[in-house]
């Protein structure tokens, strides 16, 4: 099959350069599919296929719901916890937490499965030492491995919003301190 075959039969009536056009901007379209794929094969395994995982929680949400029960007593030493932070932000924007107020993805907040609501934590980036202090208002996160769900100004404060996960240390500040101590 030639080209005018395909254009007879396709786009009677259109002209040859139109359909070039076309052809030229769904090869294009192709093309950027197949690039972003690539630059994510360099990434390391346990980061393909993850942005903000909003929607894997909203696919686990009813499955593993964490409530306020899940809370251990926060009276005890502070003791640091280290895994990977993930952030959460447009889709839960507004939707009410666990604590009951309203999710705000620009508020330095943060999702942990056992810390009380309210707990102030510094959570330290493993890789570039630089650390941001959220307010705890929420349950989560909900994927095996992750010990943090950061909101969306706090993931670009310590630079997760990129690729979506980081290693950190998390660490809750006791009462009366507002700032990460610098190690």
């Amino acid at each position: 099959m030639t080209f005018g075959d395909l254009k007879r039969r396709f786009w009677p009536g259109a002209s040859a350069e139109s359909v070039r056009l076309v052809i030229l901007l769904l090869a294009l379209f192709l093309l950027s599919f197949v690039s972003r794929g690539a630059e994510r094969a360099d990434a390391p395994e346990q980061f393909l296929g993850q942005t903000d995982g909003a929607a894997e929680l909203d696919a686990q949400e009813a499955a593993t719901p964490l409530q306020q029960a899940d809370v251990v007593d926060n009276d005890g030493p502070a003791s640091a916890e280290t895994g990977i932070a993930s952030w959460y932000g447009p889709g839960f924007h507004r939707r009410k937490t666990a604590s009951g107020e309203p999710f705000d993805m620009f508020a330095m907040t943060a999702a942990h499965r056992t810390l009380a609501f309210g707990t102030l934590i510094c959570v330290r980036s493993q890789i570039t030492g630089r650390g941001v202090v959220v307010r705890v208002n929420d349950r989560g996160p909900r994927v095996p491995g992750r010990v943090v769900d950061l909101s969306r100004a706090a993931a670009m404060e310590l630079g997760v919003h990129g690729l979506g996960l980081k290693p950190v240390e998390v660490v809750p500040l006791p009462p009366g301190r507002s700032t990460c101590q610098d190690d």
